[in-house]
């Protein structure tokens, strides 16, 4: 059992989820809203800390601190080197058991959904998944995590009130990525795998690359369209225009169920969160399941002949019209302007 300062800490910690070496970027987003929360939490012990398995990745570590963390909790071995849910769980449940964070947060991902459900069962604890928000309950003190719930027609805060820790996987691109502070330091805490390859049942025969998929969620321009394109025909105009301003295409839910384009166009609930500079919704009516998936954008502008459309309400600029005759003009005059140098 641990004693004296050690034992008191409230700890914050949060997965660098990492794929032979490269880091997905939803970890640096989650320890920039990890170093917030413990600053909303009524206490001046609480520490951030990361928590990173793999095979030499101990380079990685160096990056954490420079994005919030204090520590480093690093487990390195050969067995690690490749992503496999039974010693990735054990592994961490072990830690968790020794170190009673008071908070974990993972990256809603492929693997991050695959892992945090299995700590939170090894762990017995709560989790609280595909979270679109973050903050603490100031009279609780304890963490509020927000998702959308009945389809997304509600939002839902929830609250782990005696089990421990708050477990929560948040979606890449809802949270900012915070400013890394170069010449930030800390400790790194090793700590033994204790499971050999002998012991793990499942065995990579071979990688398969997947195709090559649209990198919608960090797209700094998308113009994404909606049921007022009319037919799949009106996907060119999207194209265009996204040329045009050199961004991707993003779609919402009835054009891929109608199978317009492929699911990696999707936005919204239960498609990509996006972030981008500039979002193009045209022909969107703009339902709470939409809206989800852009509300973090720097900016948005909404095309729509419904001067009543939802999408009006999160729009900072609005075009009350018909996008098969706005976007034309949109493309004529960027190719114009681009002509000019301007």
């Amino acid at each position: 059992m641990r004693t004296g300062p050690e034992a008191e800490a409230r700890r914050v910690w949060v997965l660098i989820e990492q794929e032979e070496g490269m880091v997905h970027p939803v970890s640096w987003e989650l320890l920039g809203t990890a170093r917030r929360l413990a600053t909303e939490l009524d206490s001046a012990s609480v520490v951030v800390e990361a928590i990173l398995l793999g095979h030499a990745v101990g380079p990685i570590a160096q990056e954490a601190f420079r994005y919030g963390a204090s520590r480093v909790h690093l487990i390195d071995d050969p067995v690690l080197a490749v992503y496999r849910n039974l010693p990735y769980a054990a592994a961490i449940s072990r830690l968790v058991r020794t170190y009673r964070p008071e908070i974990f947060l993972i990256g809603a991902t492929a693997l991050g959904r695959d892992l945090a459900s299995a700590i939170a069962t090894r762990v017995e604890t709560g989790l609280t998944a595909d979270c679109t928000e973050l903050r603490i309950d100031p009279k609780l003190q304890i963490l509020a995590a927000t998702r959308p719930t009945f389809g997304g027609n509600l939002m839902a805060t929830i609250h782990c009130r005696t089990d421990r820790p708050q477990m929560a996987s948040v979606r890449p691109r809802v949270l900012p990525v915070p400013e890394p502070l170069p010449q930030a330091t800390g400790a790194v805490v090793r700590a033994p795998l204790g499971i050999s390859e002998e012991e793990v049942p499942v065995r990579r025969l071979r990688l398969i690359p997947a195709p090559r998929r649209l990198n919608l969620e960090h797209a700094d321009v998308v113009v994404a369209g909606g049921r007022g394109l009319g037919g799949p025909d009106g996907l060119t105009l999207l194209e265009e225009l996204a040329d045009a301003l050199g961004g991707v295409v993003g779609v919402s839910r009835p054009l891929v169920d109608a199978g317009w384009i492929a699911a990696d166009h999707q936005v919204g609930q239960t498609g990509k969160t996006v972030r981008p500079k500039l979002y193009v919704a045209a022909g969107i009516s703009g339902a709470v399941q939409h809206r989800v998936g852009v509300s973090n954008a720097d900016f948005i502008l909404a095309i729509n002949t419904d001067p009543q459309a939802p999408i009006f309400q999160i729009a900072d600029l609005g075009i009350v019209g018909d996008l098969h005759e706005v976007i034309p003009e949109l493309i004529k005059q960027l190719r114009e302007g681009a002509g000019h140098g301007a």
